[in-house]
């Protein structure tokens, strides 16, 4: 609207350059006229800066997002491992960089079996019967820090949102959803926008809070999980999905 605006203005005011030049006499026509195209050109400037800055925010809020996107994506692996050793995920930092540093990974093996039923066996009087059962054998361990970051660090520093001031973390919560007796682990990791983007023009950062596009991340925050339902994956659209090596 502000554009659109000022296009407004500028148009009205050749309009009445032209209109100084046909009808005001000839001695005020030099010093209006050189003061309505400076005008112009200060409109037309402020027309370019406001397309230029809007241009020049998109790009970097797209560069930051995908930055912010991919310690996400490491918080929910790191804390998918953790859920698939402990049993549940953790809400702590601490507990999960020392998860990954001193956890492991069980390599296992499953295999089916034919076995005696003794119970059946017994209830109709010796008749032999069998069942089938699977048999779950442990072949090794492996470092969880091997199979999530291999010889990189990074994880010590994902709960660390990029771009943000010195000190700002991802909000990191776990907890349980469902009934009493079907309670489900949850968690959720959460980089506010406005943390995010702290150094861009407020206006604009105020504008893309309130974003609302397929194409876009929708609302003030990028996030993955969730503590209301059961889900692991993140509020962005695949554009900004990580490219797997």
């Amino acid at each position: 609207m502000i554009i659109i605006g000022v296009i407004v203005v500028i148009l009205l005011t050749v309009g009445i350059v032209w209109i100084i030049d046909k009808y005001i006499p000839s001695k005020l026509k030099a010093p209006l006229t050189i003061i309505l195209w400076i005008l112009i050109f200060v409109l037309g400037y402020f027309t370019f800066m406001s397309v230029y800055n809007e241009i020049k925010f998109h790009n970097i809020k797209q560069e930051r997002y995908a930055e912010v996107i991919e310690k996400l994506v490491d918080i929910r692996d790191s804390e998918l491992a953790y859920k698939e050793v402990k049993g549940d995920f953790t809400g702590s930092y601490d507990s999960l960089v020392k998860f990954i540093e001193t956890g492991k990974f069980a390599i296992i093996e499953r295999r089916d079996s034919t076995v005696l039923d003794e119970e059946k066996t017994k209830a109709y009087g010796g008749i032999k019967y069998t069942k089938e059962i699977t048999i779950v054998d442990t072949l090794d361990f492996v470092p969880v820090r091997d199979s999530l970051f291999k010889q990189s660090n990074r994880y010590k520093t994902m709960m660390n949102i990029p771009f943000a001031k010195e000190g700002t973390k991802f909000e990191l919560k776990a907890g349980e959803v469902g009934e009493e007796d079907k309670k489900l682990p949850v968690f959720e990791a959460v980089a506010w926008k406005k943390d995010i983007l702290h150094d861009q023009p407020k206006d604009l950062v105020k504008k893309e809070e309130s974003v609302f596009s397929v194409e876009e991340i929708n609302g003030d925050a990028i996030k993955i999980g969730s503590m209301e339902e059961v889900k692991v994956n993140g509020n962005w659209p695949k554009v900004y999905d990580p490219i797997k090596n």
